[in-house]
């Protein structure tokens, strides 16, 4: 007998029902808050106002915190949080996403207090002594865990050197990673953490040296 060729048969495609037809939809995964204005910042460049609008919402109050750990009083803060949002609008043509958009913002920031500064050399001194409304503010307790009332972190702060300071700030008052602070600061990694870690050892210090005082005086 002539043994029959059989054809193999091709598979049909999977039908709606079955395993290999469904197209799974894969759940979205949370965006964390760099992420999302990183991506408010994309949308703005085209022209998007709505996306510039969430961008400015997002980063406003990251940006403020850090103008005012470099020394600079309340109304200068709000100015120089301004002044960098326009730096900022402006060029947002020139940002490609490669860093966080928080860590490009933060760079114009450090920009415009610079500037401020050098601005504020060249300029004759009218008082040697600050308005009573900026110094009244400095003087506000800040209800932060771990300081007693009365105690501004940002005068302990205004103590450290810059580079401390801005590690310390970059890291434990606004959340950026060690790896994106040490990007940010053009230094290794272990830079940032030796710097935070000294920043910790001199609050500390200067927290028990405030409270011995007060002690002092209040035992007087």
């Amino acid at each position: 007998m002539t043994a029959r060729r059989h054809r193999a048969r091709r598979p049909s495609p999977p039908g709606p029902d079955s395993r290999e037809g469904r197209h799974m939809i894969a759940p979205a995964l949370p965006i964390s808050p760099d992420d999302s204005a990183t991506l408010w910042a994309l949308a703005a460049r085209t022209g998007d106002t709505e996306a510039a609008e969430r961008f400015v919402r997002a980063l406003h109050r990251d940006v403020r915190r850090y103008v005012t750990s470099l020394g600079v009083d309340p109304q200068s803060a709000d100015d120089l949080t301004q002044d960098t949002f326009l730096r900022a609008l402006g060029s947002l043509h020139r940002f490609e996403g490669r860093s966080s958009a928080r860590s490009w913002l933060l760079t114009i920031a450090r920009r415009a207090v610079v500037d401020s500064f050098r601005y504020t050399a060249t300029r004759p001194r009218l008082s040697d002594t600050d308005d009573w409304q900026a110094a009244a503010e400095r003087a506000q307790p800040h209800n932060l865990p771990g300081f007693d009332d009365g105690i501004a972190l940002a005068d302990l702060l205004a103590d450290l050197p810059d580079e401390r300071r801005e590690a310390f700030v970059l890291t434990q008052l606004l959340g950026v990673p060690y790896a994106e602070a040490a990007l940010f600061s053009n230094c290794p990694i272990g830079t940032v953490r030796s710097r935070v870690a000294r920043a910790r050892i001199s609050l500390i210090e200067s927290l028990r040296d405030a409270e011995q005082h007060t002690r002092r005086d209040t035992a007087a």
